[in-house]
């Protein structure tokens, strides 16, 4: 009998200690998630300790649950909305901004609530489930997170790449986490564009993105349809700057470069014939302009013979063109802020096929035509434009991009 209690004791004791049965103390913490936690904190498994570094020893000395608690709510707000000091970064793009730069870099941040964290604490669930809806399912998140704790451990990178590596991993919290089964991403330092499919990587070939001044915007939308023979419909920012200056020197401009100008960007709208005076007027400077210039569908389009459109604020979007010597470049910074494609034509097989219930035979007939038609994408698919200046490639390898935007200066870290 005595045997028997002595065994009961033990079993209780280890249930305890295990925090199996549910106890916790008076700030709803079991004994497993004390142990749980302070084991993430050890390694700062998701590097997100970033600020509270002193905070962090004294609760892994002290295990204060109410401290803990405190920890817990940081910890998670760090890892879904980043340690980049966004309230400085947001004063340094409204300056750039004032200078005439083009720039926007899109933040998908997450609501972190302490009362929802506590709830959770005391139904009893663990910290990694705790954390799980706001650990970013990029797959660059944990392979650059590992490298980070690898190369640190080792001391392998030099200080500058090593900080470097950090900021891109605060990049990835700050992404849209709405990726997708299949996704479409463009690595703006890199010059590249890859088609995912979770983590394989499907097509991967060479892009030309926005001037340092005119940059490609960092943001994520649906793709919605191709457009096949596209009509250029000159943004009134660039005919203000480009288009009307050329046709004030040049009563030929137009004709020169395939353009009409009509009342809308419809081509079958009214012809508009502007006088001199009335170009004069909107030369230069902001706001709508009243006669459209469109650069009508052709072999020599500035947009090429196909056009990839995920609505969007910026105007932006992917596009074949003809300056394909630009390719060979190392540095591909051309554009106005759109994505001009290396291989639009590999992509659109790979859209069609995947995504559009036409056939290959069907599009290319239409291709062919030299008259604009429209493929609608009938499943989900995420186009990201992304700023990684550190990235993990297809063979597992890191590697370095340049900063040609600048945002691995002007992102600085809460810590």
């Amino acid at each position: 009998m005595k045997n028997k209690f002595q065994l009961i004791s033990i079993i209780v004791v280890s249930l305890v200690l295990s925090g199996c049965v549910g106890l916790m103390d008076s700030n709803g913490w079991s004994f497993s998630q004390k142990n749980e936690f302070i084991q993430i904190l050890k390694t700062d498994k998701y590097l997100s300790i970033c600020e509270n570094k002193v905070l962090a020893q004294e609760i892994i000395s002290s295990k204060n649950t109410q401290q803990l608690t405190k920890m817990l709510v940081s910890y998670t707000n760090n890892l879904a909305n980043s340690c980049i000091d966004l309230k400085m970064f947001d004063s340094v793009q409204r300056q750039r901004k004032g200078n005439k730069v083009e720039t926007y870099y899109g933040r998908y941040l997450q609501e972190v609530n302490t009362a929802d964290i506590q709830r959770k604490l005391r139904a009893g669930l663990s910290i990694e489930a705790i954390l799980a809806p706001y650990v970013p399912k990029n797959e660059q998140f944990m392979k650059l997170v590992n490298a980070y704790h690898s190369f640190a451990s080792f001391n392998t990178l030099t200080e500058n790449k090593l900080h470097t590596l950090r900021v891109n991993i605060e990049r990835v919290k700050l992404m849209n986490d709405n990726l997708g089964q299949d996704y479409i991403l463009v690595n703006i330092p890199e010059y590249v564009v890859r088609v995912k499919n979770e983590k394989r990587t499907s097509l991967k070939f060479k892009v030309v993105v926005g001037r340092q001044h005119l940059q490609t915007p960092v943001f994520a939308e649906k793709l919605k349809y191709i457009t096949l023979n596209p009509q250029w419909s000159v943004p009134d920012s660039i005919a203000r700057n480009e288009v009307i200056p050329g046709l004030l020197k040049n009563s030929n401009y137009l004709k020169r470069h395939r353009m009409v100008a009509r009342k809308t960007y419809d081509l079958n709208s009214p012809v508009m014939n502007p006088s001199r005076e009335e170009l004069k007027l909107y030369k230069g400077g902001k706001g709508v302009v009243p006669f459209k210039f469109i650069e009508v569908p052709s072999n020599s389009n500035a947009l090429g013979r196909v056009k990839f459109i995920f609505p969007n604020k910026h105007s932006v979007y992917m596009h074949d063109t003809q300056m394909k010597k630009l390719f060979n470049r190392p540095v591909r910074c051309f554009s106005h802020g759109c994505v001009r494609l290396e291989k639009p034509r590999d992509l659109l097989s790979y859209v069609t096929t995947h995504y559009t219930e036409s056939t290959l035979e069907e599009v290319n007939t239409k291709y062919k035509s030299m008259k604009t038609h429209y493929l609608k994408i009938i499943k989900d698919v995420m186009v990201h434009t992304a700023y990684m200046t550190a990235y993990i490639a297809e063979d597992n390898k890191l590697r370095f991009f340049d900063d040609i935007y600048l945002f691995d200066k002007y992102q600085r870290l809460t810590f």
